[in-house]
């Protein structure tokens, strides 16, 4: 059970993070980061109440509302970087994230081994060379990288609090809940504060009604490999659910290459592949 609601994540998180990369470059980030969010909250709302996941309020919900006070800066660093492109080299440096827990069990007294030094150091150096030979001089490329590093380590968080938000099904259905209400509210006050500072929440021409079908998925799948993931954690070891959690990028960068017909510099190949290869021995250590 592990393995199937760990993958499904992959899948989801995947073509999710493909269509608000591709979404971005049309929509500005945080327009796209609000929509999508809210859109699940009416479909979670319903479930929590069809299967009374309000009997299973209580303190874990703030873990909840902490995950979407974080996930929407994750996920709009994560959108812009992934408009800024490329989506192969964006994408696989985004599993980072699998660092966090491992933060968390440094803290709490584990001590890594062999193979959780090497993945810290493949992962530095898959940084590295992911930017590129343009990485110095070039701003743009810099800030997609910081921006990735950034949505990873928001990622890494989201996963743990939402882990820890809850013990039962009900109750992770009323955790997806507080996060997505959390997170709406927070990405709307913030996209209000950025319209009445000047910058534009649509598109010229307005939002069109055919952007809106893939809003929808964006937002639904999302809350849904938040959710694979939390259950994939919850009945297996979790290094076997973050591993292969953590391989979402793969579909990611296949779309991109088949969408969109992205060529990586080989170095910068070589790079994300180097980043996707530590991240995977700092969740298998």
């Amino acid at each position: 059970m592990t393995a199937l609601f760990a993958l499904a994540t992959s899948l989801l998180w995947g073509l999710a993070d493909f269509g608000g990369g591709l979404l971005t470059r049309r929509t500005p980030a945080l327009t796209v980061v609000v929509v999508s969010q809210t859109i699940a909250v009416p479909l979670l709302g319903a479930i929590v109440v069809a299967t009374g996941g309000w009997s299973e309020a209580g303190p874990r919900l703030w873990f909840a509302c902490a995950a979407g006070l974080v996930g929407p800066v994750a996920v709009l660093s994560f959108y812009k970087a992934l408009a800024l492109g490329p989506m192969g080299v964006v994408s696989p440096l985004a599993t980072l994230s699998v660092a966090v827990p491992v933060g968390v069990g440094l803290f709490l007294g584990e001590r890594p081994g062999l193979a959780q030094v090497a993945g810290i150091a493949v992962s530095v150096t898959g940084v590295v060379l992911a930017g590129g030979p343009q990485l110095r001089g070039a701003p743009v490329q810099r800030r997609t990288i910081l921006l990735t590093l950034v949505a990873a380590l928001g990622f890494g968080t989201v996963f743990a609090l939402i882990t820890e938000a809850s013990t039962t099904v009900p109750g992770l259905f009323l955790s997806l809940f507080v996060q997505r209400v959390t997170s709406a509210v927070t990405g709307g006050a913030a996209l209000l504060v950025a319209v009445r500072r000047g910058a534009p929440a649509l598109p010229q021409g307005g939002l069109p009604l055919t952007s809106l079908p893939a809003l929808a998925f964006v937002g639904l799948a999302d809350v849904a490999a938040n959710g694979t993931y939390a259950i994939a954690a919850q009945h297996g070891p979790i290094t076997v659910a973050a591993v292969l959690a953590s391989l979402y990028p793969v579909v990611t960068a296949l779309a991109a290459r088949g969408i969109l017909r992205e060529r990586l510099q080989r170095v910068q190949a070589a790079g994300a592949g180097l980043a996707l290869v530590g991240t995977l021995l700092l969740a298998a250590a």
